[in-house]
């Protein structure tokens, strides 16, 4: 398992209580963008409409410029692939109010191409500088043991 992507702004904005796993629908260069580590996840969200699971602003640039077709949108909506179970939670936490569907990475599995997709909750400015000290005065411990 091979991460290919990933959101490292979502473990600092928020508080993550509950994850998921999914697959989602890309095109050839896509996937080929994304094996290159080209991409960006930062601003996306994921939203349930008809039944269906959408990854919205997820940025994946073309592989190749030249060879892409001329209407191509890197930030275009993308299906995720889950089963209705899943989709049925997702929609019930989606209604709640202060909770939000971010995916968290993009990996490999075999030969697939799967997203991680966390509800979470919105993190307050204090609870940023309280994770701010926290890995600050761990990076100090692990300094001062590595001199030792």
């Amino acid at each position: 398992m091979t991460t290919l992507v990933n959101n490292k702004k979502a473990h600092f904005d928020y508080e993550i209580l509950e994850k998921y796993e999914a697959g989602i629908e890309l095109l050839g260069f896509e996937v080929k963008s994304l094996k290159n580590s080209q991409g960006s996840l930062e601003g996306a969200y994921v939203i349930i409409r008809g039944g269906e699971a959408y990854a919205m602003n997820i940025f994946i640039p073309p592989y190749q410029e030249n060879n892409t077709p001329k209407d191509y949108e890197p930030r275009r909506n993308r299906r995720l692939l889950m089963s209705k179970k899943e989709m049925g939670e997702l929609a019930n936490i989606e209604s709640d109010r202060g909770l939000t569907v971010v995916p968290i990475s993009i990996y490999n599995k075999s030969n697939l191409i799967k997203v991680s997709v966390a509800v979470v909750r919105g993190k307050k400015k204090f609870d940023k500088r309280e994770t701010t000290k926290k890995r600050e005065t761990d990076r100090e411990v692990r300094r001062d043991f590595k001199d030792r």
